[in-house]
C-alpha cells in the first residue's frame, strides 16, 4: 500500500519537474514570488526558485515516510493506512500544482495568480474532507484539539461532522473564486469548513461528559 502511494508521489513530482523544465528556458531571470491580496506582484526572486516546492514534495515525502515510526502505540497510523497514505499524495499533489502554477504566472503574467492557487486550494480542502471521517485518532493529522485527542468517540463524531463541512467549504469556496468573489471571502469559507468541526468537538465532549458516556 505505501509503496503504491509513494510511487504515485514519485510520478507527481516528476510531471511537475517536467513541466517546469518545460518552461525553465522560458522565464525571466527575476520572476514573480508572492502576490498581495489584490492579486498584485509585491514581491520577486531569482528565476531557480520555481524548483523551492520540488524541494518542499521531497522533503513532506521523507517525514511522511518517519511519521508511524514516531507514533505512540495508542495512536498508530496502522488503523487507517490506506487513507494516511491517501492523504499524503493529496498534498504532493497540491505542492505540484502550486508549483506549476508560480511556473506559468511567471511565463504568462497576465494570469490571475490569486484565483489560481486559491482555487487549487480550495480543491484540496475538499479532497481532504473526502477522507475525513476514515481517519482514526493521531497526532499528526486530523481535527487535534484537546477534546478529541481525550475520547475516540469525540474523535470520530467530530470527523465525520468535518467531513462534510470540509467539503462544503471547498464547494462554496471555489464557487466563490470561480463567481469573482473578494478573495478574503473565498478563503473564509474554506477556512470555516476546517474551523467549525474544532468548536463541534468540545460540543460533543460536553454532551458526553453530562451524559456520562465519555470513553479515553
Amino acid at each position: 500500500m505505501r509503496n503504491r502511494y509513494l510511487l504515485w508521489c514519485a510520478l507527481v513530482v516528476l510531471a511537475t519537474m517536467a513541466f517546469t523544465l518545460a518552461l525553465y528556458a522560458q522565464l525571466p531571470a527575476r520572476i514573480p514570488t508572492h502576490w498581495n491580496s489584490q492579486g498584485q506582484i509585491d514581491g520577486y526572486g531569482p528565476r531557480h526558485f520555481v524548483f523551492l516546492h520540488t524541494v518542499f514534495m521531497v522533503v513532506f515525502m521523507l517525514i511522511w515516510l518517519a511519521l508511524p515510526s514516531l507514533s505512540p502505540k495508542r495512536f498508530t497510523v496502522d488503523t487507517f493506512n490506506a487513507t494516511y497514505w491517501h492523504i499524503c499524495l493529496i498534498v504532493v499533489a497540491l505542492l505540484g500544482y502550486i508549483q506549476c502554477v508560480l511556473v506559468w504566472g511567471a511565463y504568462s503574467p497576465a494570469m490571475s495568480m490569486n484565483r489560481a492557487l486559491f482555487g487549487g486550494i480550495a480543491v484540496f480542502i475538499g479532497l481532504l474532507g473526502n477522507v475525513m471521517g476514515k481517519v482514526r485518532r493521531n497526532f499528526w493529522i486530523g481535527i487535534r484539539t484537546p477534546w478529541t485527542l481525550a475520547s475516540e468517540k469525540v474523535w470520530y463524531s467530530t470527523h465525520r461532522f468535518a467531513g462534510k463541512t470540509m467539503v462544503l467549504g471547498a464547494i462554496l469556496s471555489l464557487a466563490g473564486v470561480v463567481a469573482g468573489l473578494p478573495i478574503g471571502v473565498c478563503l473564509a469559507l474554506a477556512i470555516a469548513g476546517v474551523l467549525v468541526p474544532a468548536l463541534y468537538s468540545l460540543l460533543v465532549y460536553k454532551r458526553l461528559e453530562r451524559s456520562g458516556s465519555l470513553d479515553t
